[in-house]
């Protein structure tokens, strides 16, 4: 089993960014997103079957994090400066 995490950031969005992946429908300034799972494709079908606004073809395109969970790992710390 391994842990996929998935983390965006849109609060500094713009135009020069457009095609930019918009992991989510809402109008988020960060969106994360972990879920428990055997494979990246298993994961993101997870997420979307939820039918929460998850968008499947922006998640396959950024890479989540992947922590395998047979082994020792920090799997979270932030550091939000001002």
């Amino acid at each position: 089993m391994k842990l996929f995490v998935w983390v965006h950031d849109r609060t500094f969005h713009s135009w020069s960014m457009i095609d930019e992946p918009c992991l989510h429908t809402s109008m988020y300034g960060k969106a994360t997103a972990m879920v428990l799972a055997e494979t990246e494709e298993q994961a993101i079908s997870l997420l979307v079957e939820k039918d929460e606004g998850w968008r499947q073809e922006d998640l396959q395109q950024l890479r989540p994090r992947v922590f395998d969970l047979h082994s020792p790992s920090v799997v979270y710390h932030d550091i939000q400066s001002l």
